[in-house]
C-alpha cells in the first residue's frame, strides 16, 4: 500500500487505480479533485486520453462495412487488455507510460 495520500484522502495507488477503473469518468473525476499527487494527475490524464481515443475508434470501426464488427471487437480486446494492465500498473504504484499517452500525459502535467 502506497505511503502517499492524494488530496483526495485515497492512498495514490488506489486514486491511480481508479482513474483507469471506471474508464474516461474516473479521469474526470481525479482530474477535477486531485490537487496534489502528481502519480494521480498523470494516471488521470492518461486514462482519459487513452479511453477517449479507444472510444473514438471504436465507433469509428462500427461504422466500416463489412469488416466494421470483427474490428470493433479487436479494438474492444484490446481495450480490455489495457484496462487490465494499467489498474495493475497503478495498484502497484507505478508510473506506467503507454507508448503515445503516457508522453503526452507527462507533459501537460507540468502545467497542471
Amino acid at each position: 500500500m502506497s505511503p502517499f495520500k492524494s488530496s483526495t484522502g485515497l492512498p495514490d495507488n488506489i486514486a491511480g487505480a481508479l482513474c483507469y477503473f471506471f474508464p474516461f469518468l474516473g479521469g474526470v473525476v481525479f482530474l477535477a479533485l486531485e490537487k496534489r499527487s502528481r502519480f494521480v494527475l498523470f494516471h488521470s490524464l492518461q486514462s482519459l486520453i487513452t479511453f477517449g481515443v479507444l472510444m473514438i475508434l471504436h465507433v469509428l470501426t462500427g461504422l466500416v462495412p463489412f469488416l466494421g464488427p470483427l474490428m470493433s471487437a479487436l479494438v474492444s480486446l484490446c481495450s480490455f487488455g489495457v484496462w487490465l494492465l494499467m489498474i495493475y500498473h497503478a495498484l502497484s504504484g507505478r508510473w506506467y507510460k503507454l507508448p503515445w499517452a503516457g508522453d503526452i500525459a507527462e507533459s501537460q502535467i507540468r502545467y497542471l
